[in-house]
């Protein structure tokens, strides 16, 4: 008698691009059509934005797994507390997902692209070796954010840095008196600190922000014209000049 093998699944981790659903690539839609169990971050209380970009895509009858942050902005991030809130954060739902990828396949939602600055990295490492795991690239947020300035980021041998706002003044200053263009992600209270930096490197002037990016509710703006506070997922970018013709 032939005995059956075991039915095993896997972990597929589905960049969905910016945030227009229209952006998202045929592979990550195929993988949405065909879930049964799907996962996604979400801050608690909240919705969650990567399952808002597939509100009416996820096939009906399909398990889903929020996974809340314990913590996000409440505690600075270099805070002991906070790493170890988000590190047994990240183990339990490594667990979840193994257990659930020993038999069948789990689907999990990634803003963006996986492999750029998501917190399904995080995942990734705990998951090696305890489950198969296939990663579909997105469209980034930040191309999403420059696309929408209606103006090339890069032209020519421009030198483009990505930077993170959580960065000192003095580390951001650098970084943006060194470089051609520039996109500064994780904005939010950090706005202040990025204005100096951005006046002391002299390009407070070129300096666009971008909220919600391809989205309905997107703004555009120039960073000068900026008031009051703006979203911690605000991105701001400086455009390369390069050799234009």
């Amino acid at each position: 008698m032939t005995m059956n093998a075991p039915k095993t699944g896997k972990v597929i981790c589905a960049g969905l691009g910016p945030g227009d659903p229209d952006l998202m690539s045929v592979k990550s839609w195929r993988a949405l059509q065909g879930a049964t169990h799907v996962a996604y971050f979400r801050k608690a209380g909240r919705a969650g934005q990567a399952r808002a970009i597939v509100e009416g895509i996820l096939p009906a009858g399909v398990t889903e797994y929020p996974m809340e942050y314990p913590v996000t902005t409440e505690i600075h991030f270099s805070d002991p507390e906070y790493n170890r809130q988000l590190a047994a954060f990240y183990d339990q739902w490594a667990d979840t997902l193994a257990e659930i990828a020993a038999t069948d396949t789990v689907v999990v939602l990634c803003e963006g692209d996986p492999f750029l600055y998501g917190s399904f990295m995080h995942l990734h490492t705990r998951l090696e070796g305890r489950a198969e795991v296939e990663i579909i690239p997105g469209i980034t947020g930040m191309s999403g954010c420059w696309t929408a300035t209606g103006q090339p980021i890069t032209w020519g041998d421009d030198v483009l840095t990505v930077a993170m706002a959580t960065l000192s003044e003095e580390e951001l200053t650098k970084r943006i008196s060194e470089t051609d263009a520039l996109v500064v992600m994780k904005i939010g209270r950090n706005l202040p600190k990025l204005r100096r930096a951005l006046e002391a490197a002299g390009r407070l002037e070129d300096a666009w922000l971008v909220e919600r990016g391809t989205m309905p509710t997107q703004t555009v703006q120039k960073l000068t014209e900026i008031t009051g506070d703006v979203p911690y997922f605000s991105i701001v970018l400086l455009h390369g000049q390069g050799r234009r013709p």
